[in-house]
């Protein structure tokens, strides 16, 4: 038997979501945690103009949930510490006929000295069973956000991830390839140096390739664009950009390599953003993509609606979620339709 993990952009039965309970997403004001809930709502809201949403909530928020999301998302109440579903949730594969989820180990982004996740080490099987499909336990310690697939074979990673000592120590990239091999059925693998600046840093996830870099569709590779030289990450673009044009996928093609240029924004009060456009959700028919208040944004949808023919582009201010920590790929994870 052989689990492949769909392209995002196959036919969905539903997108996964987790709402946000407590700690830093909160915040320590009411108006912090009034931003957090309006926008992992907008979010949910927009996915579900196309698509079913499910949401885990913890129990002690579920009134809060019901709250922003009224009747148009299913609830699911399991304990969160968190509520970055691409991460804590599962991978979904198919074997055609059948579908399965891959429970990753989750341990805080490589055991981070902030972060909690002893209930959401448990989400993988919490969803896995709300799901009604099988649950393929991995020992690789990854994210949702670490990976991307083209859906024939090719897999996108990035090094300080995957071999980020404080999640794998010892493994090495044939130990990562053959663990995605047999969980997700790929058979080729394009490895990433690092991520962008900000997500390296102490709150970051050490380089997710999610704002990085992904497949709109096989044989093309949508890329993070930093083309201010004053932000480091005009280094790490031309990095990523200069491993991509050399690369090929699965089938041995050349990609097509399609520069999403970073928004102009370059700083807020922390430092230097990561802003990202690449981190967007592909639903049934439609693309929920960032928006940041910025020049840039218009230029972007242009991208993905030629990127993505026939998909309506919404877009969800995402500078709350770039806040605390990731965007709108980062809290949404797609269940194919089998």
């Amino acid at each position: 038997m052989t689990w492949r993990m769909p392209h995002e952009g196959a036919p969905h039965e539903r997108t996964w979501m987790a709402w946000p309970s407590g700690g830093y997403a909160l915040g320590d004001s009411e108006a912090s945690a009034e931003e957090a809930r309006s926008t992992w709502a907008a979010v949910a809201l927009a996915v579900a103009r196309f698509e079913p949403v499910t949401m885990v909530v913890d129990p002690s928020a579920v009134a809060a949930a019901r709250k922003y999301l009224g009747s148009d998302v299913q609830l699911v109440e399991a304990p969160l510490d968190d509520a970055w579903m691409r991460d804590i949730g599962p991978t979904f594969v198919t074997d055609g006929s059948r579908l399965a989820a891959v429970d990753w180990v989750f341990n805080g982004w490589g055991a981070q000295d902030w972060a909690q996740w002893g209930n959401d080490a448990l989400i993988g099987a919490v969803v896995a069973e709300a799901a009604g499909v099988e649950r393929i336990a991995s020992p690789l310690v990854n994210e949702g956000g670490g990976l991307h697939v083209d859906g024939e074979g090719t897999v996108l990673l990035t090094r300080s991830v995957q071999l980020d000592p404080g999640r794998n120590p010892g493994l090495t990239e044939a130990d990562v390839e053959a663990e995605l091999a047999r969980t997700l059925g790929t058979t080729h693998t394009i490895w990433l140096p690092r991520g962008l600046t900000r997500d390296s840093e102490r709150f970051g996830t050490r380089g997710h390739v999610d704002i990085v870099a992904t497949f709109p569709h096989p044989g093309t590779v949508l890329v993070h664009a930093q083309r201010d030289p004053s932000h480091p990450d005009f280094a790490v673009s031309r990095e990523v950009l200069d491993v991509l044009h050399s690369s090929r996928d699965a089938a041995g093609r050349e990609l097509e390599v399609v520069e999403v240029p970073a928004p102009a924004t370059l700083r807020d009060d922390e430092g230097w953003v990561d802003y990202s456009y690449i981190n967007h959700h592909l639903v049934n028919g439609g693309v929920v993509a960032c928006s940041f208040g910025d020049p840039h944004d218009a230029e972007a949808v242009d991208l993905l609606r030629a990127a993505y023919p026939g998909r309506e582009v919404v877009t969800v201010d995402a500078r709350p979620l770039f806040a605390r920590g990731g965007g709108i790929h980062c809290i949404t994870q797609q269940q194919p339709r089998v």
